[in-house]
């Protein structure tokens, strides 16, 4: 009977071990991380009685396996609700990410909004980075998007505004700086909303976060100006360097990316700066391209534009060919 007994224990205590050896009961694993006083204490066998001698009753003692497996059920029952508390204390309320998040990702924004190329500006994208994923992480990307789209819709109506007011001589330098500064903000801000784009936007809006802000400036900005603007550029063009190459580029291109169906309203314009326009040239229009080259020709002359001496080579190739020969006479010569 002793030798069922030991094998009884010995059975017990087997199966509380873990699958890393790790033995669980009385004097395992549990007592090294919770100390001594959390298990039942081993004091002197209780009399046998009529209440202890039932077969139910008998798993309730802490000397036997189910004793020791309900003691160690109670450590994991700590262990969880202490692993739970420290999840709880680290957890981003709504108020949190309104008071103390949100704050730190609107200055950012803002700052990045309204920088100039080449400017310096003092924050930190690290930090930027990490509240942004924190806030993801915490289920708050549908409300950081929303305020990203209402933060960012209320700058463009300002510089709305503030084309709107410009004056004609202006309004295209004006427009370009617009357009030039907001396309070189989102290269800063998508990169750091990257984890929102990736977790939210693409997963459960299916759209994608830069599409998103290109399509804001076209809403707030570009399709209120394109009536106003286009025929400045049209006589821009039609007037030589009234701006600058660079700026007629920039903008044509622009408008080009935020909307290309806007080439059917001047596809000439257009097809200077953006190839595959036009439809490609046929032959029997070849008289036609060499009048327009002619017209241009002849505007540029009334402008003041001088085609210069052609009786002569262009001063670089007179050079390299007086060189040539000089080198060529001078070995002739050894």
């Amino acid at each position: 009977m002793e030798e069922e007994s030991m094998e009884e224990e010995g059975g017990g205590e087997a199966m509380m071990d873990d699958q890393n050896h790790n033995n669980w009961g009385a004097g395992g694993y549990g007592r090294h991380l919770l100390g001594e006083r959390l298990l039942p204490p081993a004091g002197p066998p209780r009399p046998a009685g009529p209440e202890h001698n039932g077969a139910g009753l008998r798993g309730c003692e802490p000397g036997t396996a189910a004793g020791r497996v309900g003691a160690a059920g109670a450590i994991a029952a700590i262990n969880i609700s202490a692993s739970t508390s420290k999840f709880l204390m680290n957890v981003i309320t709504i108020e949190d990410y309104k008071s103390t998040y949100w704050p730190k990702l609107d200055s950012a924004i803002d700052q990045l909004l309204t920088q100039s190329p080449g400017d310096y500006i003092p924050i930190s994208y690290e930090q930027i980075y990490s509240c942004v994923y924190k806030c993801v992480c915490q289920q708050h990307s549908e409300q950081m998007y929303s305020d990203l789209i209402k933060k960012i819709t209320n700058h463009l109506e300002r510089v709305s505004k503030e084309l709107q007011a410009s004056p004609p001589d202006l309004y295209i330098e004006r427009f370009n700086v617009a357009l030039g500064q907001y396309m070189g903000a989102l290269q800063s801000i998508v990169p750091l909303f990257i984890y929102m784009n990736k977790f939210y936007i693409e997963t459960k809006l299916n759209r994608d976060l830069k599409d998103d802000l290109i399509k804001l400036f076209t809403e707030h900005v570009a399709e209120k100006h394109i009536y106003n603007l286009m025929p400045l550029l049209l006589e821009a063009q039609s007037t030589p360097f009234q701006i600058t190459p660079s700026t007629m580029a920039n903008i044509v291109k622009g408008l080009y990316t935020l909307r290309p169906e806007w080439v059917q309203m001047a596809p000439a314009l257009f097809s200077k700066f953006i190839p595959n326009i036009l439809p490609p040239a046929v032959e029997s229009e070849l008289q036609e391209y060499a009048a327009q080259d002619q017209k241009l020709q002849r505007e540029l002359i009334q402008n003041g534009f001088t085609r210069g001496d052609q009786s002569r080579k262009r001063a670089g190739e007179e050079l390299t060919y007086n060189g040539s020969s000089a080198c060529a006479s001078s070995r002739g010569y050894r």
